[in-house]
């Protein structure tokens, strides 16, 4: 028996036993190393709070339970394969599977984790992975001018990335000045939305607010582009369409991480963006992104004080010892 935590009902989660089913040819056995919690979606999941409209779309890939609870949720996994096929055996993986101590995926279901690249840090591969759909879906250019309002995992991997840009001008924007630091750890500079510099060629805006698309807008220069992250559940957003955006041609673009961004899906895969993903977790900057971390038991207390602002940051790393 292994163990698993589940959430039990809108703010209560616990660590239960779980069956682990003998392994089939073509499937792996993981022994979980480290998980990330995704503070915005799992927090929202804890409380309860998916709306039902969004039940099927919001569901993990090796989820089990259904919305709102009890629920197994996760994608946030990197482990090392005990067994199953030999070029796999031994090697540390990444997978988008729940917080558990060991589990069974089929071997097409794990990315092999690059040497270069610590399994602590690894657990940020599905954040930099949606970082990098949207970096597609952008296209920059060099010498672009461009913001990134909403300094979250997200929007925070997204500043990194762009940042790699040549002559690029990348401001990390946030209502909260304490991303103060953060920013000047990715290497990229930080402004409050009042500070922010307009004239932007692009703006990336991740802060699923109203005031931030509302900024978005206000930032962009003559035929600029807002690619917009956020997801707002079920509520409305309410923008000035009557002011700058005709007269300035503005264009607001979704890019959402479930679709390979349309610039490269005639060439690339689910896996070839992943794999650009852990490349780039090489670089020991993206460890800002990591604020905390925990044991495995206590994943119950954590989660909570998460989802209830107790617990500050941006990814939260859980550890299983042994």
């Amino acid at each position: 028996m292994e163990r698993a935590f589940w959430v039990r009902s809108a703010g209560h989660g616990e660590v239960e036993p779980v069956h682990v089913h003998q392994h089939a040819p073509g499937e792996v056995l993981v022994r979980t190393l480290f998980s990330g919690v995704s503070r915005g979606t799992e927090t929202l999941v804890f409380r309860g709070e998916v709306p039902r409209s969004q039940w099927e779309a919001m569901r993990a890939p090796f989820q089990e339970g259904d919305f709102p609870a009890p629920v197994k949720y996760g994608y946030l996994n990197v482990g090392v394969v005990e067994d199953g096929p030999a070029h796999l055996t031994g090697k540390t993986v990444f997978c988008l599977y729940p917080h558990q101590t060991r589990y069974v995926v089929p071997a097409t279901a794990v990315t092999v984790v690059p040497d270069t690249v610590p399994a602590g840090r690894a657990i940020l591969a599905g954040t930099v992975e949606t970082a990098v759909n949207a970096v597609w879906d952008a296209a920059p250019m060099a010498g672009d001018r461009i913001a990134v309002i909403g300094a979250g995992m997200v929007g925070a991997s997204v500043a990194k990335v762009l940042a790699g840009f040549p002559a690029v001008r990348v401001q990390l924007v946030d209502s909260d000045p304490a991303k103060a630091g953060i920013a000047a750890a990715l290497g990229v500079e930080f402004a409050t939305p009042g500070q922010a510099r307009d004239g932007c060629d692009l703006v990336v805006h991740a802060s699923a607010t109203e005031a931030g698309l509302v900024r978005a807008l206000e930032l962009l220069a003559e035929d600029g582009e807002v690619i917009e992250m956020s997801w707002y559940g079920d509520r409305r957003v309410s923008l000035p369409l009557g002011e700058w955006f005709h007269s300035r041609r503005l264009t607001i673009r979704a890019s959402q991480v479930g679709a390979v961004a349309k610039a490269r899906r005639g060439s690339r895969g689910y896996a070839d963006r992943l794999a650009v993903a852990l490349d780039l977790l090489a670089d020991p900057g993206f460890d800002a992104l990591i604020t905390g971390e925990s044991p495995f038991d206590e994943l119950p207390r954590v989660m909570s004080s998460l989802a209830n602002g107790e617990l500050p940051g941006l990814c939260h790393r859980i550890r299983y010892d042994g």
